[in-house]
């Protein structure tokens, strides 16, 4: 399946109230801008494995999740490449497995993205909810804006959505 040349997707468990930080991201990135044809945002959730497929095609991947970092609720981390599947060794989730897995398995198929970035956000609560930590909630602009930065680096730009 070839989506475009830039996939950002959202990943995490809504459920479980800062494991749903990639989607909210996402949603929130869908909301205020749009993009050429050549950009895909999607909401992964909790796909895992089931995801590979929409990286074929793919030249650069952006990926926004909750990583447990030991970092002070709600802070970024940033990784990139071959920084990525080492960091999620310690894993938060059961769909972190799938992330790690989906780049292995993209690595074997020769479908691996030329770039991958990971934006990690510092969890303050995995309990059980549908909604956001303050911590989080009140930072969800400033993740969209991380986003749209790296996307900015890689040429791509984003329009506000009508």
């Amino acid at each position: 399946m070839n989506i475009g040349s830039t996939l950002v997707l959202g990943v995490g468990n809504i459920l479980l109230q800062d494991e749903g930080i990639g989607v909210r991201v996402v949603e929130r990135l869908n909301q205020t801008c749009s993009f050429s044809d050549e950009v895909q945002v999607l909401d992964g959730g909790t796909m895992g494995l089931d995801l590979i497929g929409f990286l074929d095609g793919v030249e650069r991947l952006l990926v926004i999740d909750a990583v447990e970092a030991g970092r002070a609720p709600g802070e970024l981390v940033r990784m990139v490449d071959e920084e990525i599947p080492s960091f999620l060794a310690h894993k938060i989730s059961p769909h972190q497995v799938g992330l790690s897995d989906i780049l292995s398995a993209a690595r074997l198929l020769d479908i691996l993205p030329r770039s991958v970035v990971l934006l990690g956000v510092q969890p303050a609560s995995l309990q059980t909810g549908l909604e956001l930590s303050a911590a989080l909630s009140a930072r969800v602009d400033d993740y969209v804006q991380a986003v749209i930065n790296e996307l900015h680096a890689w040429g791509v730009e984003c329009t506000n959505s009508p």
